[in-house]
C-alpha cells in the first residue's frame, strides 16, 4: 500500500489482528476480550492497510463488518507477535 501513515499497526489493531491467527481461516473477532465491539475506525484501517479483508456479510446484523486477515494481516501480526 503507498501512502500510508502507518507502515506498523498501532497496539490496538495489532491485537485485534494477533487475534486472527488461532481462528479458522483467519476470521478477525467482532468483540474485544472484554466484550466491546471492536471500534469501525480500527477494522476500516486494517482493511486500508491491506491486513484484513471483508470476508462476508451478516445477515441478522448487516452493519456488522466481518472480516478476516490477509496474508499481509498474518504475516504482521505473526512477525511483531514478540513485541
Amino acid at each position: 500500500m503507498t501512502g500510508k501513515k502507518h507502515l506498523k499497526p498501532t497496539d490496538v489493531q495489532l491485537e485485534w489482528l494477533r487475534r486472527g491467527l488461532s481462528q479458522p481461516g483467519g476470521k478477525l473477532p467482532l468483540f474485544d476480550g472484554n466484550g466491546k465491539q471492536i471500534s469501525e475506525k480500527t477494522v476500516r484501517s486494517c482493511i486500508e492497510h491491506g491486513w484484513a479483508a471483508p470476508w462476508f456479510d451478516n445477515p441478522v446484523k448487516p452493519d456488522w463488518l466481518i472480516c478476516k486477515l490477509t496474508d499481509e494481516g498474518r504475516r504482521v501480526a505473526a512477525s511483531m507477535s514478540d513485541k
